[in-house]
């Protein structure tokens, strides 16, 4: 207490500090004035009270003004101010809570502030929505509203899921898709029941053993303890329409990359994007042999598409990982993909101030 009026702590940021000295003093206060189970004695409540003062102006916030120094203050303060008595306990809950509550809410607005200048060179644009997990057709899309830039399903849209809404700071997570699948599809199921068909129809979506197992040992983390916070897996998410420049031959504004196989919406604002390459990916199929293996020609073009699509979605923020398909069927599949997501979910937290 006594080196951070001097200075900030060599291994902790003075924001985190002045967040923690906050707590400390709010819980400590109230103690008092409540349970007389207080942590801190009179000199110590002094020192942390100067600190705190220290480190709020460091960080260029108005120190809170305490119309008393120590507990002892505190007693006879809210004894000279009527908080004595029936309501006491309450009235001085308030007290404090007035005095330290603009402080707590200064700091608040200052770690959102650093929270979103981690940020400022993350993907370009507004989430709008996701359509994803399509079965059969493709869906056909047409922008509805050009000003609001509204878009709308037009053709075999029963084929394909949207999500619309609202997208929190911490990502999509796993019981938000739940959720939203109720008030769409299941109103009156409960969560388990909802999350069980969600996934199964996402499951539906899939038609590739490596993927199907992408998704399976995935989405296994959400029978954990709080699985269900953790940032939802999303299958075969539409990333645009180009229903024109496809179809004019060798057109140079083709965009290649309709679908994205996997995509994760992450706690600290990363859009992650995870493809599963077959064969197809970077071949052309060759005429069935006599034995009837089915077997591919290398093909510069479709390489070279797919890494010029790659590195157009980097420079847009996307982040993406590729698994070869070759590499999801041998036996120890599952512990790869499990052990690529527990390192992906560890750097992709939602970062600290």
């Amino acid at each position: 207490m006594e080196s951070l009026r001097f200075g900030p702590l060599p291994d902790r940021p003075d924001l985190d500090v002045a967040v923690a000295l906050t707590r400390l003093l709010h819980e400590d206060f109230v103690a008092r004035g409540t349970r007389h189970d207080e942590r801190m004695n009179d000199e110590e409540v002094v020192l942390a009270v100067k600190a705190h003062r220290a480190v709020l102006e460091r960080l260029g916030l108005e120190p809170p003004q305490l119309p008393f120094r120590h507990h002892s203050g505190f007693y006879d303060y809210w004894r000279k101010n009527d908080m004595s008595g029936g309501g006491g306990w309450q009235a001085r809950r308030e007290c404090i809570e007035e005095l330290l509550g603009p402080t707590r809410q200064a700091l608040e607005d200052l770690q959102e502030a650093e929270y979103e200048w981690r940020f400022k060179n993350g993907p370009r644009g507004t989430f709008k929505n996701l359509i994803f997990a399509a079965i059969g057709p493709k869906p056909q899309i047409v922008l509805r509203d050009a000003v609001s830039n509204e878009v709308e399903i037009v053709r075999n849209a029963e084929n394909c899921l949207v999500y619309r809404d609202p997208l929190p700071l911490q990502g999509l997570t796993w019981r938000q898709m739940v959720t939203w699948w109720q008030a769409h599809h299941m109103p009156d199921s409960e969560e388990r029941e909802a999350a069980d068909a969600l996934y199964r129809r996402l499951y539906r979506s899939l038609d590739s053993l490596p993927e199907q197992t992408v998704l399976r040992t995935y989405c296994a983390r959400y029978a954990e303890p709080d699985g269900f916070d953790l940032p939802a897996l999303i299958p075969q998410v539409y990333l645009h329409y180009d229903p024109y420049t496809r179809k004019s031959g060798g057109h140079s504004g083709a965009l290649h990359r309709e679908r994205m196989d996997f995509l994760l919406l992450a706690p600290d604002r990363s859009r992650i994007v995870i493809e599963v390459d077959g064969a197809h990916h970077y071949g052309i199929k060759n005429p069935t042999g006599a034995d009837g293996r089915t077997t591919y020609a290398a093909s510069p073009r479709l390489y070279s598409e797919m890494v010029a699509e790659d590195r157009r979605l980097r420079l847009a923020g996307y982040e993406i990982y590729r698994f070869g398909g070759w590499e999801l069927t041998r036996p120890d599949s599952p512990q790869l993909i499990s052990d690529f997501f527990t390192e992906l979910l560890t750097r992709h937290k939602k970062p600290t101030p």
